[in-house]
This record gives C-alpha cells, structure tokens and sequence, in this order.
C-alpha cells in the first residue's frame, strides 16, 4: 500500500467499502459504500478518516493456484 495514499485517505485506503472516485478534473473521492444503507456514515468523509466503526480491511484474494499440467 502506498504510504502517501494512506497518509491522505487514512483507513478509507483500505477498506472494502471505499469506492474512489475520480473526476474529470483528476480529483480524487472516497465514497463511503456504507453510507448507501446506514445513516452513521458521511457518503464523502474528510480525510484523513483515523477511526470508523465500520472498517473492514480489504480481503486479498487468495493466490492462484499453479496451473495443473497438460494432459498426455
């Protein structure tokens, strides 16, 4: 993860329920997704965003598994 994109978004940078948006303009958004269905949250939160209650870091996917070999 970035250590200046942390700095700027916080823990918007790596939760699940951050969309970014950017605008033509090339500014960068962090929508809250959460917002959409629980009044708690600000839909655009100010940054850097150091505490939430509904932070959930991003899941990684899982590493592909090797490819199984062709078949003689």
């Amino acid at each position: 993860m970035d250590s200046a994109l942390t700095d700027r978004a916080g823990l918007c940078a790596s939760c699940r329920f951050a969309e970014i948006i950017t605008s033509s303009r090339g500014s960068t958004f962090y929508r809250c997704l959460r917002a959409d269905t629980d009044p708690r949250f600000r839909r655009y939160p100010v940054l850097p965003v150091l505490r939430c209650a509904g932070y959930e870091p991003v899941v990684p996917a899982p590493p592909a598994s090797p490819a199984s070999p062709p078949p003689k």
